[in-house]
C-alpha cells in the first residue's frame, strides 16, 4: 500500500464543518476513490476542505469495504479569500463547457456566469455535472473554494444586472482593441462560436463598464480564449491569487 504524507494526501472537498476531532462519513464515490483508486488503507492521511474552515489533516478508517470514516485531526491552512475574475462565457457544446469550467475553477475564477448569446448553439447544463467538475478541479488545484456557477441566462440580463464598479473586459475577435489593462475587481466576457453578433457588439459599447480587449492577433476557439483571457488577467498582478483581500 502507498502511504500517504501531508503533501501527497488524496484531497476531498466535503460539506461537513471541519475541526478537531470532527468525524466525517466519506461518500460512496469518495471511499472508492480513497480505497480503490488511490489504494489507501486505514491509518492513512488525507487533506478535507469545504470551503469555509480552510484545509485539514484527517485520518482514514475502513471499518468496511464499502464505507470509509474521516477523523479531522489537524488544520494545514486557514482560509483565505479568493479573489480572481468572474467568467462570463457564451454556452459550448457540453464537452467544450466541460473544458471551460475545468479549467476556469483551476486558473482562479471566483463565478463562472455561462450566457446565452444570439449564436449559442446550447441553452440547456447539466448543473450537477457542473458543480462536479468544478470540485474535482478544486480538489486537484488545491484551491480552497468552489467558485459557484450561475445558471444560464441571456447576455443582455447579465449585462442589466452586473454591478458596475466591476470592470468587464469583453475579448473581441478582429478588433482594435488592447490588451487588458490591470485593474482589480474584473470580469473576463467570452463569446460563443462565431462571435458576438452585430446587434450584441453594439449593445456591449453602451455599458460603460465594459471594455474592448484582444487577445492576440488569431481567431482563438471559445474554450481557448477563456484560458487565455483569464491567464493574460492574472498574469497582470492586479489580484495575488489565493489570499488575495
Amino acid at each position: 500500500m502507498t502511504r500517504s504524507t501531508d503533501h501527497t494526501a488524496p484531497r476531498l472537498f466535503v460539506a461537513a464543518a471541519l475541526h478537531e476531532g470532527a468525524e466525517i462519513a466519506a461518500s460512496a464515490e469518495q471511499t472508492h476513490y480513497l480505497g480503490t483508486v488511490m489504494r489507501r488503507a486505514s491509518g492513512d492521511i488525507v487533506r478535507l476542505f469545504n470551503g469555509t474552515d480552510g484545509e485539514w489533516i484527517a485520518r482514514i478508517a475502513f471499518p468496511r469495504r464499502d464505507r470509509a470514516a474521516l477523523t479531522v485531526e489537524q488544520q494545514q491552512r486557514t482560509q483565505t479569500a479568493e479573489t480572481g475574475p468572474w467568467l462570463v462565457f457564451a454556452l459550448l457544446k457540453r464537452d467544450a463547457t466541460d473544458l471551460v469550467v475545468r479549467q476556469a475553477v483551476e486558473l482562479g475564477a471566483s463565478r463562472l456566469l455561462p450566457v446565452i448569446t444570439e449564436r449559442t448553439n446550447a441553452a440547456r447544463v447539466n448543473e450537477a455535472r457542473l458543480r462536479a467538475i468544478a470540485i474535482e478541479a478544486a480538489e486537484q488545484s488545491e484551491r480552497l473554494t468552489i467558485p459557484p456557477i450561475d445558471a444560464p441566462a441571456r447576455l443582455d440580463a447579465v449585462l442589466a444586472a452586473w454591478p458596475p464598479e466591476r470592470r468587464l473586459f469583453a475579448a473581441l475577435e478582429r478588433t482594435p482593441a488592447a490588451a487588458p489593462a490591470a485593474v482589480r475587481d474584473v470580469g473576463l466576457l467570452i463569446g460563443p462560436e462565431g462571435g458576438f453578433s452585430p446587434t450584441e457588439r453594439a449593445m456591449l459599447q453602451r455599458f460603460d463598464f465594459v471594455t474592448p480587449i484582444s487577445l492576440g492577433p488569431y481567431v482563438l476557439r471559445a474554450e481557448t480564449a477563456a484560458v487565455s483571457g483569464l491567464a493574460q488577467l492574472l498574469g497582470m498582478g492586479w489580484a495575488e491569487y489565493p489570499g488575495a483581500t
